[in-house]
């Protein structure tokens, strides 16, 4: 089978990505609204897309439409149940951030327990040499070692997190997660167990109508205050506004988060209003080291190859 395969938003992928064998056609977009989303994948067997969304009312003027490869592993853009209603392949994008999306999650973590933007902020306002004596202790500064993470999601990016923090830092790891553990030797704890003990909460699970707003404000006050909480999964996990008023009013010592609800954001967001040292926001980062975005681009290519041979893999419907 030949075909016409359609990237409609190749610029949110830094990488060299190779034409599928079989396309007699491919076409690549820098990026795509949604009023020019039917037009651009008229003809198209096939459509790659990140960001962009493909919903029902878009999927129907498609009719020759018969796959959809996500560059990435979260397909909240996708009307999936349209899609499995009419025969419409999906493939998402796995294990390709094992490694640098637990680094970046540390990244915030180190930061935010070690108060190194607070310290920072001192040292640009002349705190350190005002002092009297080497050092100061402005900030609290709390280790790793020793401390309880606590991972909502036991997919490989939260297993990959657990094992830096067991085997690099000491710490205890807790799962929270809404159904029995998958991974051998992983004990589940309730989410309440997790919330209270936890010195760090990370969340490495998908956005579905289970999980949004998992983390609102009465988790929030569960949580010790001196916890910190980490988001490098999706924004809509976390009630926004219940964040700043948890910061606002110390019910946590701080955040780090790597996603928000709507992205990017042009019309402002309150997030971006906040200026504490305390609160790190990174723009939708954690994934994308070169390694990373390179195995992402070969196995999307990989995901429509096989699906054109009979063999799909990667399969959400």
């Amino acid at each position: 089978m030949t075909g016409k395969v359609v990237f409609l938003d190749r610029a949110s992928l830094k990488a060299q990505v190779r034409k599928p064998a079989f396309a007699d056609e491919y076409v690549e977009f820098e990026k795509t609204t949604s009023q020019q989303i039917v037009e651009r994948l008229q003809g198209a067997t096939v459509a790659i897309t990140n960001k962009v969304p493909l919903r029902e009312e878009t999927l129907k003027q498609l009719p020759r439409l018969k796959m959809i490869a996500v560059a990435a592993t979260g397909y909240d853009v996708i009307d999936i149940p349209y899609c499995k209603a009419h025969g419409i392949a999906v493939a998402n994008i796995r294990n390709y951030a094992t490694h640098t999306v637990p680094e970046h999650a540390f990244a915030l973590i180190l930061a935010l327990r070690r108060n190194i933007l607070a310290y920072r902020e001192d040292v640009e306002a002349g705190v350190w040499q005002k002092s009297d004596q080497f050092c100061f202790f402005t900030h609290t500064i709390g280790d790793l070692h020793g401390a309880t993470l606590g991972i909502i999601g036991e997919g490989v990016l939260g297993r990959a997190t657990a094992h830096i923090a067991e085997k690099g830092f000491g710490m205890r790891v807790l799962y929270a997660d809404h159904v029995p553990p998958k991974m051998e030797g992983v004990t589940f704890t309730p989410m309440e167990q997790v919330l209270a003990e936890s010195d760090v909460i990370s969340l490495h699970c998908p956005l579905t109508p289970d999980t949004k707003n998992i983390i609102g404000i009465n988790e929030l006050r569960k949580m010790k205050r001196s916890a910190i909480l980490i988001n490098t999964s999706r924004g809509g996990l976390v009630d926004e506004a219940a964040l700043i008023q948890a910061l606002d009013e110390g019910l946590i010592a701080g955040a780090g988060f790597d996603v928000i609800t709507s992205e990017p954001p042009k019309n402002g967001h309150p997030f971006l209003d906040i200026r504490r040292p305390n609160f790190i926001l990174t723009p939708h980062v954690a994934w994308a080291s070169d390694g990373a975005m390179q195995f992402l681009a070969d196995q999307l290519i990989d995901n429509i190859e096989a699906w054109q041979k009979g063999t799909p893999q990667h399969l959400v419907t």
